[in-house]
């Protein structure tokens, strides 16, 4: 299990902007079955139409004591691209209200978890203990949250994150829809210039 890389400018990264695997939302959606044999692909984007990657998987969940999901994808690029098969073993719980609930175990941690998380710069799935992965939410100073909340509109909106970076209509979305993101988008917007000029004062860039 490599790290993540040095140098990065905002510390360690959170499990906000990891690719994640979610084994119930995989059964939600039909991407597993259990007692059955199923194959296919996971992919991710950042908004509607910016692409974050895919991986190809199989869900053997035909037996619940000898269960598993098998990932496969490429990490890196140029010489050090690396194929990759990694195999995640599943196992699965009875609630006393009844059912099966599936987890995965962390191939790292051996712990049962319903979520594996491969941050950016990192090489393998894991779970979130195994990374040390927070969420962006418990990582924002008071004077970072407006910038937070605006930055998680515009990727719902799939334009570019980044102050004064104006959304656009996504392809497919309702006006009356867009309007209320949109409202919503300038109230942060004045948020956030209010919280601009405070670090600039506090700074000495203006009286």
């Amino acid at each position: 299990m490599g790290g993540y890389g040095s140098g990065r400018q905002y510390g360690r990264p959170t499990a906000d902007l990891s690719l994640r695997v979610d084994i119930a939302w995989m059964i939600r959606t039909g991407h597993a079955i259990p007692g059955s044999l199923m194959s296919g692909t996971l992919s991710w984007s950042y908004g509607r139409d910016n692409p974050a990657g895919s991986i190809s998987y199989q869900a053997d969940m035909s037996d619940c004591h000898n269960a598993k999901l098998l990932l496969t994808y490429t990490h890196g690029s140029g010489e050090n691209k690396e194929s990759v098969r990694q195999k995640v073993r599943l196992t699965c719980t009875e609630p006393h209200y009844g059912g099966k609930r599936w987890w995965m175990i962390c191939p790292y941690h051996g712990i049962r978890v319903s979520k594996l998380y491969k941050p950016s710069g990192g090489d393998r799935f894991a779970s979130r203990t195994a990374w040390r992965l927070g969420y962006q939410s418990q990582r924002s100073s008071e004077r970072d949250r407006p910038f937070d909340r605006l930055f998680r509109l515009q990727k719902k909106l799939g334009c570019q994150q980044g102050y004064d970076n104006w959304p656009t209509r996504p392809k497919g979305m309702w006006q009356r829809t867009y309007d209320r993101h949109l409202a919503r988008y300038q109230e942060l917007d004045a948020e956030c210039a209010v919280a601009l000029y405070a670090i600039m004062q506090r700074g000495g860039l203006i009286p």
